[in-house]
């Protein structure tokens, strides 16, 4: 396919097997809710053991023990707390991550110009990828706070139901900051962990189609694309769970009724930053690696599926 646009002049919007035109990145954006909405609602129980643990590690000392123990309290209902908000969040999220981050790289790319954009491709995926997580966190942000609130009160103290949820969360906002009182840290968990994620993905990606599989990407089948997509996808979200594990912890010591009204500092020195960094790290290493390989994969077989191609290659 022609890399020119119809006026002639080189267009990174044309280097793909199909033209990125509007229609383009509304499907982007329609994988983007499929990839992040999907998989962050399907590890609920995960997701409420890793925030009762960087909460409460007296009581909650590892994911299977710290299950064992919500169902015990509060039946296993207890284990899919935060279900709503977590599906609507993430879906909202990956919109705007996923469908945005295909619109900035464009743009940047031609912004630079083609030599540029080969030479400084990787400060490309991480301007884009930040830029997209920026409007993703806004979106995020309401319904994070809802859901870390429904899963880490103690059991009758805050309504677990989404809509009577988001109504106290309202109601409550001068202490609980909502709407966005997590905002910044938020971005600050977030924007490093999205750059890390679509930088050593585009990076595991071109890798593979450099050094293993060396024949033009598109002589290999749509199966071989996406084990390349998935392993890819699994290696960078270890790195981004590494990366972006103490913001993680600190945005759930947030949540805790008594640290309200502290500033970040504060927090950080009462608790410490090594247990910030390591507290539930294990689990979310798994939770994240997991979560991010399907997540790409679930994204490009749909692009596939769309005739699109899949993301990345030499």
């Amino acid at each position: 396919m022609s890399h020119l646009a119809p006026s002639g002049k080189w267009d990174a919007r044309y280097l793909g097997p199909v033209p990125h035109d509007t229609s383009y990145y509304a499907k982007c954006m329609l994988g983007g809710v499929l990839a992040c909405g999907l998989t962050h609602a399907g590890i609920t129980p995960l997701d409420v053991a890793k925030c009762n643990m960087q909460v409460n590690p007296a009581k909650y000392t590892g994911s299977i023990s710290g299950l064992k123990t919500i169902i015990a309290e509060e039946g296993t209902k207890g284990i899919w707390k935060g279900f709503g908000p977590t599906f609507i969040g993430y879906s909202l999220q990956g919109m705007f991550k996923y469908g945005l981050y295909e619109v900035f790289k464009d743009a940047y790319m031609n912004l630079a110009g083609e030599e540029a954009s080969e030479k400084y491709k990787g400060a490309i995926w991480l301007a884009g990828s930040a830029s997209a997580e920026f409007f993703a966190d806004i979106a995020l942000c309401p319904l994070e706070m809802t859901k870390v609130k429904i899963q880490t009160s103690p059991a009758g103290t805050f309504p677990v139901p989404f809509g009577a949820a988001w109504s106290e969360m309202a109601r409550t906002s001068a202490e609980t900051r909502f709407p966005f009182g997590s905002l910044v840290p938020l971005w600050s968990r977030q924007i490093p962990y999205t750059m890390a994620k679509f930088f050593c993905f585009e990076k595991i990606v071109q890798l593979f189609y450099t050094r293993v599989f060396t024949e033009p990407k598109d002589s290999y089948s749509k199966p071989t694309q996406l084990g390349v997509t998935f392993a890819s996808g699994y290696l960078s979200g270890i790195v981004c769970a590494v990366v972006s594990h103490p913001a993680d912890s600190l945005v759930s010591q947030l949540g805790k009724p008594q640290n309200k009204g502290k500033s970040l500092g504060a927090i950080v020195n009462e608790v410490g930053f090594g247990t910030l960094a390591t507290k539930g790290l294990g689990t979310r290493v798994v939770m994240i690696g997991t979560l991010t390989g399907f997540q790409w994969w679930i994204y490009d077989s749909f692009k596939a599926s769309m005739g699109m191609g899949t993301t990345g290659g030499k």
